[in-house]
């Protein structure tokens, strides 16, 4: 064979053995967790020579890994707090929060014979601080007057784990209930009042609450669609009780204010179609990557991901309610800034 012909070969080889090597790490987020899967495969399939693994793990474990630089990029559905970022800012290591999808937190429920539960944010937080203890209670009973409640223990389930699901719930109990946000608060992980089980992600808080009756537990929306599990209409800010859908998701995400480093929140949004407990994830992205070549492919993951026609269509047939236009603009000027 032309040694000519052999030499283009292997370089061609090579070439594409380089851009194999690169593969971008992302942690954190199992909320966000079903359309990273779909989208690193999909860009795995467009052989751009760049491979993405998303490991989950939690908003905690990917906000951990990401300020710990142990992975590319986090899945985060509660933002970092301004003591973390000025830490990594210090460091020469300012964290983005960049808006991705966004999406709804639902109540489920074991019941027998209820299958349209209604609660109010009062409530909910009541059960979960041990004031409500009994499915007949007058406060639940007065929101559901068509169905028999039963005289049964309330058994409260929640996340064990660093979880962006805890965040928008507890968000929304602190926004709805001047109890919960001085005794509790809001964050990936809080100290648990009264006695309920705690479980590691949302198949553990499932689990627990559909082999639990009397049980009642929160999960990620797309969750609880998937594995077919009842969950109640929420009563919102202005008095309407909604399903959650990622249409009143959108409707909560479109009366948001949302500032120049994007971490906001949205839950108790105002609106009649307004679904209350709703919540954005975010990817957390080193400004300054310490790869230059590893920074410049996940600038193109990212663009990717907030262009793509078939990108957007993956995320909308997961349930996930979209970003705004006139934010992911923002937001492509923002990934600009990546070095």
């Amino acid at each position: 064979m032309n040694k000519f012909l052999i030499a283009g070969l292997l370089g061609l080889l090579t070439l594409s053995a380089q851009a194999a090597d690169i593969t971008l790490t992302g942690s954190g987020s199992t909320f966000v967790k079903p359309a990273m899967d779909k989208w690193a495969d999909a860009y795995d399939k467009k052989g751009t020579g760049v491979k993405v693994t998303y490991a989950g793990g939690g908003s905690g474990t990917g906000q951990k890994n990401v300020q710990d630089g142990t992975v590319d990029f986090a899945g985060s559905d509660g933002p970092l707090s301004d003591a973390a970022l000025a830490i990594a800012r210090s460091k020469d290591n300012n964290i983005l929060h960049l808006p991705v999808v966004a999406g709804a937190v639902v109540i489920i429920y074991n019941v027998p014979g209820v299958t349209n539960l209604k609660l109010d944010g009062a409530t909910i937080a009541n059960i979960y601080l041990g004031k409500i203890t009994k499915w007949n209670d007058p406060a639940i009973a007065s929101q559901n007057p068509d169905d028999k409640l039963p005289d049964a223990d309330i058994s409260t389930v929640h996340r064990s784990d660093g979880s962006g699901t805890t965040f928008i719930f507890t968000d929304y109990l602190s926004n709805v209930s001047a109890d919960w946000k001085k005794n509790v608060g809001k964050a990936t992980t809080v100290e648990w009042p009264g006695t309920g089980v705690g479980q590691s992600g949302s198949a553990g808080v499932a689990g627990q609450v559909q082999k639990t009756v009397g049980g009642i537990g929160y999960v990620e929306l797309i969750y609880a669609a998937n594995n077919k599990i009842s969950y109640a209409d929420i009563k919102n800010a202005n008095g309407k009780y909604v399903t959650a859908s990622l249409d009143s998701v959108s409707d909560a995400l479109g009366t948001a204010t949302i500032p120049a480093d994007f971490r906001f929140s949205f839950v108790n949004a105002p609106g009649d179609t307004s679904y209350p407990i709703s919540g954005v994830t975010w990817l957390m992205v080193p400004q300054h990557s310490k790869d230059a070549a590893k920074g410049a492919k996940l600038v193109e993951f990212l663009k990717w991901i907030y262009n793509d026609a078939d990108a957007k269509k993956m995320a909308h047939d997961l349930n996930y309610a979209p970003i705004p236009d006139a934010v992911v603009k923002r937001v492509l000027t923002t990934i600009d800034t990546i070095k």
